[in-house]
């Protein structure tokens, strides 16, 4: 599989296992964990994303106890967590409102707390998961700065922000911000022609992209859409979930989609993306498929 350069001592799979549904799993042994990491190793995923917040404060855990029974995992995977929602729910019960906090003491609280849960000396790659419109940008950009500085952290970068956020947050930090986390799909294009795309790749800045099978609609749902990539599913021999893909890593943009699922059978099959031949007219059949109307 094709890495993504971050930096230059650091790169991620093309496609990352995202972790965000870990804890819902009725087996969340680290046995059976571990067998999904090992899963994504065999087909060369080597990029995990987690989240404080997944499973309500659990899902880091549950990835903690795979990798304190099977350490030699540590050195073979990449690491993305995220940080600043807090929700009513486990180690932030008190809490009245579900809100937003990108407070020194908060994110260092939380790389703290994310590195004893997931059991690693080091986050490879943490992101503010939503922009705070109470976030004091020169205090958040000193803590990013700081969390890298102090060797806990080895980069930095966002998820779901706007451009307008990105450039405020980047404009008191002394890091580069490295990646944005953005939603984008067949379903949810918007970002193609919005700026949210262009923005990134105009600055060579990897994207990575949440529920690139919305949610899983683009794999059960009925429409022109599911027919359109039904059609190039068979001429691949793959099924739909991997035309969906497909299409994302066509883009120039570098775009690295975070696959979450906890069937095995799935997981063994992410890589399937890489067997679809997407050319520009392929790509655009698709395209015109989830505009429901030909391109101007």
């Amino acid at each position: 599989m094709n890495r993504t350069k971050i930096t230059d001592d650091l790169s991620f799979s093309r496609i990352v296992y995202g972790m965000w549904r870990l804890g819902d799993d009725s087996n969340t042994s680290p046995a059976h964990v571990q067998a999904k990491i090992e899963a994504c190793l065999e087909q060369g995923i080597t990029t995990m994303d987690q989240a404080d917040i997944y499973g309500l404060y659990e899902a880091e855990e549950v990835l903690g106890n795979a990798l304190k029974a099977a350490p030699h995992l540590k050195d073979q995977i990449e690491i993305v967590t995220k940080c600043d929602i807090i929700y009513p729910a486990g180690r932030y019960g008190s809490a009245r409102v579900k809100h937003y906090d990108t407070s020194r003491d908060h994110i260092i609280a939380s790389v703290d707390h994310s590195l004893r849960l997931m059991n690693i000396d080091k986050i490879d790659t943490l992101l503010v998961h939503r922009p705070d419109p109470m976030m004091d940008h020169h205090e958040t950009g000193a803590a990013l700065d700081e969390v890298v500085n102090s060797g806990k952290v080895r980069t930095v970068g966002v998820s779901n922000f706007k451009l307008h956020d990105w450039t405020l947050l980047q404009s008191a930090m002394k890091t580069p911000l490295i990646t944005n986390q953005i939603e984008l799909s067949l379903a949810a294009h918007q970002g193609f022609t919005n700026g949210d795309v262009a923005y990134l790749q105009e600055r060579n800045i990897p994207i990575m992209a949440w529920s690139p099978l919305a949610g899983g609609s683009l794999m059960t749902g009925a429409g022109d859409i599911q027919s359109a990539m039904g059609k190039v599913a068979a001429e691949n021999g793959v099924d739909n979930g991997a035309v969906a893909v497909a299409w994302l890593l066509a883009h120039p943009a570098n775009i690295m989609p975070v696959m979450g699922t906890n069937n095995i059978n799935r997981i063994k099959s992410l890589s399937d993306a890489l067997k679809v031949k997407m050319d520009r007219e392929t790509w655009f059949e698709l395209y015109t498929a989830a505009l429901g109307q030909e391109v101007p």
